[in-house]
């Protein structure tokens, strides 16, 4: 949306690809709109608060977080403590989704990234 080049050109096709199925996690909205708020993110702001409909704009699915989420999250082993990376984390093994970030601590957890 802010067409970041540090996305670059793959991961925005995989993105825009009408083929793919994109899910977004509840997760990532609420990191968002965290630093939203205290003004830490003003570029995200507008979409912060229109994110119903950039869901519907470009079909992405929304994966809420379960207690099964918050339970793997909190037992994945190693010294990294970001609560937020913990339970994307969960939510792409448990779920079989594979991650778009460029973040190697996911690769500590064994999350299949895409980057």
């Amino acid at each position: 949306m802010f067409a970041d080049p540090k996305l670059g050109s793959e991961r925005t096709s995989i993105i825009e690809d009408a083929n793919n199925t994109i899910f977004v996690s509840a997760v990532s909205i609420f990191e968002i709109t965290n630093k939203v708020r205290p003004g830490k993110l003003p570029i995200a702001d507008e979409a912060a608060r229109r994110i119903s409909d950039i869901y519907a704009e470009f079909d992405f699915l929304s994966l809420p977080v379960t207690h099964l989420h918050a339970r793997h999250a909190g037992f994945l082993p190693g010294p990294h403590r970001d609560p937020f990376d913990r339970l994307l984390a969960a939510q792409s093994i448990l779920e079989k989704l594979p991650l778009m970030s460029g973040d190697q601590a996911f690769k500590g957890f064994g999350v299949d990234t895409v980057w």
